[in-house]
């Protein structure tokens, strides 16, 4: 007993510190579930969690370069540019010109050489340095700015944005397209006929001094007509064939898908713009004011329907490897672009 009272008389037994015992005992545990509720709603998950989608989101839309398609198109020109010159020929052709692709590149090599073949190549690359920047530019600003790779656009959709994309670049590239054509053809002209614009920035200056601003616009209708639906069948369909491959073919993100995506976005853009390439060659090819109308009705009187698709061939053989090589070095640029900026594949 004495031991029990001696205990409770203690310094830590009074009353006052009995009842801040008690409320210390009460307090602990009420603290404790304060904490850990607190802990349970902090905000740091969620936080990371944000963070953690922030950065997912940011590399499924990948912000590439505006010059992107500009530098790759360039890239690919160099390399088709004689097939261009060979369809341009083919579809200006006139009285005893040879009627076949073959005919037509050996009557240019024995008549200029082989360095006729790249007749207007400066002209050809000033029009992919303005033309085509300016359509991949804004097409896929318009992909990154609304479409995901967990959510991605709908074949209608990226139509609609090659569509406005492709304007707008036929719009910016109209005269470098006319100095292209304009360039490409005159070799085959009478020597009386001839332009001889030694190069693209002559042909420009020369055009603006003897035909006027108005000649930088040559066409333009049936040149942005001729480039929307180039966009559209060109590059929306081969993100929809690359989609496709990607999704229900063993093939995987790779060379081989970007091949075979991109030669059927050739075959389709050849079969959609062919008609309105023949017309916008005849239109800008011209020195004298000739209508739409005109050159419809001028076909149609020579060579019935068969003018929608002449020179198809050339067309393809020059669009299609010209498709392929454009779409593996954009493919290219952007690996490359991931790679220096350490983005996970």
């Amino acid at each position: 007993m004495q031991a029990v009272t001696t205990g409770l008389e203690g310094p830590s037994s009074s009353p006052s510190d009995s009842k801040q015992t008690a409320a210390a005992s009460v307090t602990k545990p009420a603290a404790q579930a304060i904490m850990d509720k607190q802990t349970m709603t902090s905000d740091k998950p969620v936080v990371a969690a944000t963070t953690t989608k922030t950065k997912k989101s940011k590399q499924q839309t990948i912000h590439y370069p505006f010059w992107f398609g500009g530098s790759a198109s360039s890239m690919a020109a160099t390399v088709t540019h004689p097939l261009d010159l060979v369809k341009v020929r083919l579809q200006m052709r006139t009285g005893d010109a040879p009627k076949t692709m073959s005919g037509t590149v050996l009557h240019i090599i024995r008549h200029n050489g082989i360095t006729g073949l790249y007749n207007g190549l400066s002209a050809s690359l000033l029009r992919q340095i303005t033309y085509s920047t300016t359509r991949f530019g804004i097409y896929e600003e318009l992909k990154t700015r609304f479409t995901t790779k967990d959510h991605p656009a709908s074949f209608p959709v990226l139509i609609a944005m090659a569509t406005v994309s492709g304007v707008a670049g036929g719009l910016v590239g109209n005269v470098a397209d006319v100095l292209n054509v304009r360039m490409q053809h005159d070799a085959a002209l009478p020597p009386a006929q001839r332009r001889n614009y030694a190069h693209a920035i002559d042909g420009l200056a020369r055009m603006t001094r003897e035909e006027g601003f108005r000649s930088w616009f040559r066409g333009v209708w049936p040149n942005s007509a001729r480039a929307a639906a180039m966009t559209a069948s060109q590059l929306a369909s081969y993100d929809v064939f690359k989609r496709i491959l990607i999704r229900h073919t063993p093939l995987e993100d790779n060379l081989a898908t970007h091949f075979s995506a991109s030669f059927l976005a050739g075959v389709a853009a050849a079969t959609v713009t062919s008609p309105i390439d023949v017309v916008k060659t005849r239109v800008m090819s011209a020195s004298g004011k000739s209508s739409i109308g005109q050159v419809l009705g001028s076909l149609y009187a020579q060579e019935g329907v068969r003018w929608m698709f002449k020179g198809w061939v050339p067309s393809f053989l020059r669009l299609g490897p010209q498709t392929i090589c454009t779409f593996i070095f954009l493919e290219g640029h952007r690996k490359m672009y991931k790679k220096v900026k350490g983005i996970e594949e």
